[in-house]
């Protein structure tokens, strides 16, 4: 491990679930330097990591990864400042990737009052003190509701919502969505047939109500998160059935905006009176793999195109579905937002910023802080970015 510094523990901007504290890949924090050393920025820490592509989360001073490690998953915590291993939570594991990309977790735990909630390739559903990595409780999701595996694995990044844990499960008998009793891990609702893609759900407030919003392998689905009821649904499934939807559905005021790959495409969808309008559909605008997208200030920016295939990084007007403009020169990665600046994370290892701008893609600074093979959502937590390759973890400040 090397350490070259510290962060600084009066700061409060943590990264506590998938894609941030709003689920959205926004970081709220102004502590973001605009450009970096010739050398790129300063690496805190760096640490060998075992498998998955189960990305960071940061809460209280605290980092926490889920990987596998030989035939176990473990919930790692660290000192995010130092990455010092403050506990492991380890439990056996037998799940093999068919295809042979990689046999660890693909969801992304989350943080919330002092637990950590997550979902393993198997479906084992697990609550762990952060503080200690003692167990409260566990659910085999894969026994209790007859989960498929799907082609790699189950997925879904835990949403807690209130006092309930919201999983897409791809159960049988009506256990597509499943929401858990926080607390004690109790059955409270299920929801839906469908089975489970790879997408990760939100929730949202529209028009006065509250909205969990999934998108399963066959449509996008609006429910009460409190009792399951199910307010909308949009057919959006891919015609192949060798296919894969990952990207997380975003909400902004009124719209949805949804997306997938494999002849599927982007749509931007308004929530009126609880029934749900196309405002634009398209295949050829800003079509998601596995990364999703992030809105600022009346745009979206995001990669299009499958990740084998080849990308482009494109600037798309929210309204209108219009492409402001395609960067045809890197690699598949991820893109997060703060403030008037993207971060993307390449597949290639490359940190990449730039502005946010609709008029044209211009980089400010890049470098080289992870080898290949980056495929994780990262976190940024009080001015820190922490990434993760196939094996390496790294936190770099950007104050």
């Amino acid at each position: 491990m090397l350490c070259l510094g510290a962060l600084n523990a009066a700061s409060a901007t943590d990264w506590p679930q998938f894609l941030g504290p709003t689920r959205d890949g926004v970081y709220s924090g102004n502590d973001l330097a605009e450009s970096w050393p010739k050398e790129g920025p300063p690496v805190v820490w760096k640490r060998k990591v075992g498998e998955g592509f189960s990305g960071p989360t940061v809460a209280e001073n605290k980092a926490v990864l889920f990987h596998r490690i030989a035939n176990n998953e473990v919930i790692e915590c660290m000192d995010a400042g130092s990455g010092s291993v403050l506990w492991k939570h380890t439990y056996p594991t037998t799940y093999r990737d068919d295809f042979g990309f990689d046999n660890g977790p693909r969801a992304t735990p989350s943080i919330v009052d002092g637990r950590i909630y997550s979902f393993g390739a198997e479906g084992s559903l697990r609550c762990v003190d952060l503080r200690s990595g003692k167990s409260i409780w566990t659910v085999d999701c894969k026994k209790q509701f007859a989960a498929s595996k799907g082609f790699f694995g189950m997925v879904c990044s835990p949403l807690v919502e209130d006092e309930a844990v919201l999983v897409n499960v791809g159960g049988a008998n009506g256990a597509g969505i499943v929401s858990f009793d926080r607390k004690t891990g109790k059955l409270l609702w299920k929801a839906t047939d469908d089975e489970a893609s790879y997408s990760s759900p939100i929730t949202a407030s529209i028009q006065n109500q509250r909205y969990g919003i999934f998108f399963t392998r066959e449509k996008l689905v609006g429910l009460n998160p409190s009792s399951g009821v199910i307010t909308f649904e949009f057919p959006w499934k891919p015609p192949m059935n060798a296919s894969v939807s990952a990207a997380t559905p975003l909400a902004i005021d009124d719209l949805i905006f949804i997306s997938a790959s494999y002849q599927t495409g982007a749509a931007l969808l308004r929530v009126k009176a609880g029934r749900i309008d196309k405002v634009w559909s398209s295949d050829d605008v800003l079509s998601n793999h596995y990364a999703t997208s992030v809105y600022h200030a009346g745009y979206l920016y995001g990669f299009h195109g499958r990740q084998e295939h080849g990308t482009s990084f494109r600037c798309v007007e929210l309204q209108t579905g219009k492409v402001m403009w395609s960067d045809e020169n890197l690699k598949a990665g991820t893109v997060t937002v703060a403030g008037p600046t993207l971060l993307l994370m390449l597949e290639d290892g490359q940190l990449i910023l730039a502005p946010a701008s609709p008029r044209n893609f211009r980089i400010s600074a890049r470098a080289q802080i992870l080898p290949f093979e980056v495929r994780a959502h990262p976190a940024i937590a009080n001015g820190h970015l922490f990434a993760r390759s196939k094996d390496q973890l790294v936190c770099v400040s950007l104050n």
